[in-house]
């Protein structure tokens, strides 16, 4: 793999919030990332949280707490255009890293905090027909166009009213017509 190539890999990056914006700057980028039509530099936008128990007057009460208050993980490959969308997001103070450069988490860093990247196999490959088993247009069989491992998407093709539509799934929503 080329230098080249290896710096067009997503990696997962911290992003440095005012507090109380985490979830305001996640929905913010994604909406710039689909307005600007960036999808192929962002995969992940994440806001880790985790459950807390609390247990009040003998009553159990589930919240959502946020792990890492005043930070969200980004993976994604930094270009000059994308990494002034997230800067310039509202909210937003700066990548984690030193000076004006954003530095990746490490393989080891992902692992610790459970974000084990995990590679997904499919068993249905381009040019298999496929049955939507779910949403909008489930029962529908399409023909597989493109498997994108990275987002877990796959574009189908189907008939619809006499002309072939490139549709986007995720992978739980197509199965293998045998």
């Amino acid at each position: 793999m080329s230098q080249e190539e290896k710096e067009l890999q997503p990696k997962w990056y911290v992003v440095h919030t005012y507090s109380g914006y985490e979830n305001k700057v996640k929905t913010d980028l994604e909406k710039t990332i689909k307005n600007r039509e960036l999808e192929d530099f962002f995969f992940e936008i994440v806001v880790p949280m985790e459950e807390q128990i609390e247990i009040k007057d003998g009553k159990r009460k589930t919240n959502l707490k946020k792990v890492f208050p005043g930070y969200v993980l980004i993976k994604m490959i930094v270009t000059e255009e994308s990494w002034y969308i997230v800067r310039n997001t509202r909210g937003v103070t700066g990548f984690v890293g030193s000076g004006s450069d954003p530095i990746p988490l490490t393989e080891e860093e992902i692992r610790n905090m459970g974000f084990e990247d995990t590679q997904v196999n499919v068993d249905y490959d381009v040019n298999d027909s496929v049955r939507i088993t779910s949403g909008a247009l489930a029962d529908f069989i399409g023909v597989v166009q493109e498997i994108n491992k990275e987002k877990h998407k796959v574009k189908v093709l189907v008939s619809m009213f006499g002309r072939e539509t490139p549709v986007d799934l995720e992978f739980s929503q197509v199965q293998k017509v045998v």
